[in-house]
């Protein structure tokens, strides 16, 4: 499918075509959860909707100008919205996915962020070291 859109639109939107390849893992990543999950996850951008709520509510209340104000105003905010996610159920087999899911990533992130052995640590510490250079 993503080839589909690909070869139908790279002729007519190259950056958009390239934005989406850039971005396509991102696209897809809802499509690790639990089915019954997904819905909820791809259909609700809560940063977003947060930012809306508090640019509606400025509008709304002149004087809260002040750095305190607002922050009272965010915390309501993202309170009720952590309410509505506290409704998203999980049984024991979508726990265990979860926890699939989660190793998978870590998996990723540490092969994607390769540390250099200890002692290639320490000797590039002593190449940086300005007391080597003295």
């Amino acid at each position: 499918m993503a080839r589909g859109i690909v070869e139908d639109y790279e002729k007519d939107l190259p950056t958009a075509v390239a934005c989406f390849m850039d971005d396509f893992e991102a696209c897809i990543a809802h499509l690790r959860m639990p089915v019954t999950h997904r819905r909820a996850i791809r259909a609700t951008n809560l940063l977003e909707r947060l930012f809306v709520e508090e640019r509606r509510r400025l509008k709304i209340i002149p004087n809260a100008f002040g750095e305190r104000p607002v922050l009272k105003l965010m915390f309501g905010a993202m309170t009720r919205a952590a309410e509505r996610w506290r409704r998203v159920r999980f049984t024991e087999f979508e726990r265990r996915q979860i926890a699939a899911v989660r190793e998978e990533l870590a998996a990723e992130y540490k092969a994607a962020n390769i540390t250099p052995h200890a002692s290639q640590q320490a000797r590039s510490a002593t190449e940086i070291s300005s007391s080597s250079q003295t």
